[in-house]
């Protein structure tokens, strides 16, 4: 009886571009090596809402609503990174997200005291990482977060919504400006 009621959900799951989507990643999530890699990356741009060129999608990424999820020109998403796509996320040309990264774009509604968490309902909030952005290992974006263009976030940084100027150095928790690459040059 266990195995029929499972049949039916996969064949609802199925029946659901969603569904299918999620089946998909799930296959090739640990395709190892270059090969896993290119399968991975030619197969999955297409579920993007757009994506331009040059994307690498490596081991073990996992991705929520890959439908709102925007990708420029060589994107480079990291070993284990985990988005969630729901409220919108949109990455420029030349981002690299380094190994366990994890970018949310939703959160759970927490405003009535008097309704539980689980039943309020969600918020969606777009993140938008600009051109020319790394984000080192096990980095965290919350949502809303506006990355401008050329940051560097140091590992195991939690990124929170604040305005931050283009080319910024970020570390900590929540993550604070230390520096600008512009004074480098």
């Amino acid at each position: 009886m266990i195995f029929v009621d499972v049949l039916k959900q996969f064949f609802w799951s199925m029946k659901d571009h969603r569904g299918r989507a999620n089946y998909l990643q799930s296959f090739l999530r640990n395709l190892p090596g270059q090969a896993g890699m290119t399968l991975r990356s030619n197969i999955l741009e297409k579920k993007f809402r757009s994506h331009g060129h040059g994307l690498l999608i490596q081991e073990g990424v996992r991705i929520l609503n890959i439908h709102t999820i925007d990708v420029g020109d060589n994107v480079v998403i990291g070993n284990g990174s985990f988005l969630q796509g729901a409220g919108g996320i949109e990455f420029g040309d030349n981002v690299l997200l380094g190994p366990d990264v994890k970018i949310w774009s939703a959160n759970h509604k927490i405003d009535k005291i008097t309704k539980p968490i689980i039943k309020q309902g969600w918020e969606y909030k777009k993140v938008i990482i600009e051109e020319g952005c790394w984000l080192g290992l096990n980095v965290v974006v919350l949502p809303g977060v506006h990355l401008p263009k050329g940051c560097v976030v140091s590992a195991g940084s939690v990124v929170v919504v604040k305005r931050y100027p283009a080319y910024s150095l970020l570390a900590g928790n929540p993550a604070r400006v230390i520096g600008n690459r512009q004074s480098f040059s």
